[in-house]
């Protein structure tokens, strides 16, 4: 088991994916005219790809597109004072490809807000880290 300078858990690749998988709310970082921007999202692992569904027209899916972006969950439990954090980057690309979106749209992904969304997002995972403090079931 490695441990970081805090002393906090590192987590191996396997591990962070794992963890991403059990939860469907994340944290997209991306640029938006010029500044940085953090959205709240859905999404679902597809292997090792993250997939948002979004509309079209949102402020996300133009700047999502062929570009690195940042992707995080986490879970906490402040009673138990345990969690974990992971964090994705990749480069971003929008889905074009009518088999490709007849594919996602089979994904497990949860509508939070309403309004179309006929928009997806991948971001493959080029680099990943997590870390976790206390033991996490």
């Amino acid at each position: 088991m490695t441990m970081d300078s805090v002393g906090l858990r590192v987590l191996s690749r396997a591990e962070c994916v794992a963890l991403l998988a059990t939860t469907p709310i994340g944290r997209i970082v991306f640029t938006d005219r010029a500044l940085p921007a953090v959205q709240p999202v859905g999404f679902a692992l597809d292997g090792e790809t993250v997939v948002i569904r979004t509309g079209a027209d949102t402020r996300l899916a133009a700047a999502a597109r062929d570009t690195v972006v940042a992707f995080e969950a986490d879970e906490f439990d402040r009673a138990g004072r345990t969690g974990w954090s992971v964090t994705a980057i990749g480069h971003a690309r929008a889905v074009t490809e009518p088999a490709e979106i007849e594919r996602l749209s089979r994904l497990p992904l949860q509508r939070w807000v309403p309004g179309g969304r006929d928009h997806f997002i991948v971001l493959p995972i080029e680099h990943i880290s997590g870390r976790m403090i206390g033991t996490h079931p």
